[in-house]
């Protein structure tokens, strides 16, 4: 017991010394993983880039994301991707191997962003808030793909494609140029769907 509360004393101990760029760089990383809801390797091309000209400083042991093989990797990646998602019903199942990529792809984005921390603590909070936030907005993703196909037949899935790549290219922009406005927007968003989600499923239960 006394080990435990120890090393809960020892984790609080971190979190109070959290610097100002440590938490710059967790709201970096978590509207990254966001973006990585919308599309997987948008984001990571975003870092790429971001690190390439000296505007992002990635975390140690993430150094190979800004380099040109990287590059050449992303972006023929977020390339296909986009394509990909614009033939008929292949893009349903994009999202079954997208979905669990999403989420990887958010805790690394976010891991990335993050430094000064211990290890346990760092990628604690990628898997749980990056990772979280990207399974998030990738869920309402592919929900609001399948009530298209649901009520177009398909038709209107590639408008919901070209949302989706704007939403992502968005997002990645603001996640790197205005951290902390794209977190607060992103609250909001999260907000929004959880109390949709909520309204879906009492509506279920009451018509049950």
């Amino acid at each position: 017991m006394f080990l435990n509360l120890w090393n809960l004393r020892r984790r609080i101990e971190e979190i109070e010394k959290l610097g100002t760029e440590t938490l710059l760089g967790l709201a970096v990383g978590i509207g990254l993983s966001a973006a990585c809801g919308f599309r997987v390797f948008v984001p990571l091309l975003a870092i790429n880039i971001a690190a390439l000209t000296g505007y992002l400083h990635l975390a140690p042991g993430f150094e190979w994301i800004g380099s040109y093989p990287a590059t050449i990797a992303f972006g023929t990646a977020t390339v296909v991707e986009i394509l990909a998602y614009y033939i008929p019903w292949l893009d349903h199942l994009l999202d079954l191997i997208t979905s669990p990529a999403a989420i990887v792809a958010g805790t690394i984005a976010t891991a990335s962003m993050v430094t000064e921390l211990s290890p346990f603590l760092k990628w604690t909070l990628a898997i749980i808030a990056g990772g979280g936030v990207a399974a998030l907005f990738q869920g309402a993703t592919v929900a609001l793909r399948t009530k298209s196909s649901a009520f177009t037949g398909g038709l209107g899935n590639p408008l919901i494609s070209t949302v989706e790549v704007v939403g992502s290219m968005v997002t990645s922009l603001l996640a790197i140029i205005v951290p902390i406005l794209c977190l607060l927007l992103l609250a909001f968003f999260c907000f929004w769907i959880i109390r949709k989600t909520g309204r879906f499923f009492l509506g279920r239960i009451k018509i049950k």
